[in-house]
């Protein structure tokens, strides 16, 4: 089970990610800096202990209307080999545990590893920031006719946060069909689970 540490990270992961989203082909902003604010999320374990692993909602305030974006992030005690370039978000130095090279998840086998075990009621989701704390608001929905966002694909649904300061927001990944959506009414975000492209 993961620990997660009371101490800092520099540079943040919110600004790492500042520096790399606007590099990634499915960014859909129109500053090269875009304004991140942290609006949810939740990890999973490495059976193993060795890798972080954190999928993050950020939304990137500086648009008219806020774009969500979900963020699948490995974090590891030494650098990934084999990876491509464009894998790593960037590297921090963590309080406690020391440099933590982060990537991006769909390029970190345990990362996606991990995320096909949710898919198949083999992994518990975990609370975002806090230790050893599974989180009841993950859940994963059916693989068959309308038991996912969209029939044969299996979706993940969890908390968001308060995102768009009260309007509804859409996350987007990989491609243009947008992987989350949330309404911040219901404070819900529901991802739909694809293979990187």
């Amino acid at each position: 089970m993961a620990s997660i540490h009371r101490t800092t990270m520099m540079p943040t992961k919110l600004e790492l990610l500042t520096g790399w989203l606007p590099k990634q082909s499915w960014y859909v902003g129109e500053t090269e800096t875009p304004e991140l604010v942290k609006a949810g999320g939740f990890r999973l374990d490495d059976p193993e202990g060795a890798v972080g692993i954190e999928f993050m909602v950020v939304v990137d305030a500086t648009a008219q209307e806020p774009v969500a974006y979900l963020v699948p992030m490995g974090y590891r005690g030494a650098a990934l080999e084999g990876a491509p370039g464009e894998a790593l978000i960037g590297a921090s130095e963590h309080g406690v545990l020391g440099t933590r090279w982060i990537y991006d998840g769909v390029h970190d086998p345990v990362v996606m590893a991990q995320l096909g075990a949710l898919l198949r009621g083999e992994a518990m989701p975990q609370h975002q920031s806090k230790s050893g704390t599974p989180d009841p608001t993950v859940t994963v929905h059916g693989t068959g006719p309308g038991g996912g966002l969209h029939d044969g694909v299996p979706s993940i649904r969890f908390s968001a946060g308060a995102v768009g300061r009260g309007r509804g927001v859409t996350a987007r990944g990989r491609g243009s069909t947008p992987i989350a959506t949330t309404a911040a009414s219901t404070k819900t975000a529901a991802v739909m689970a694809r293979p990187r492209a």
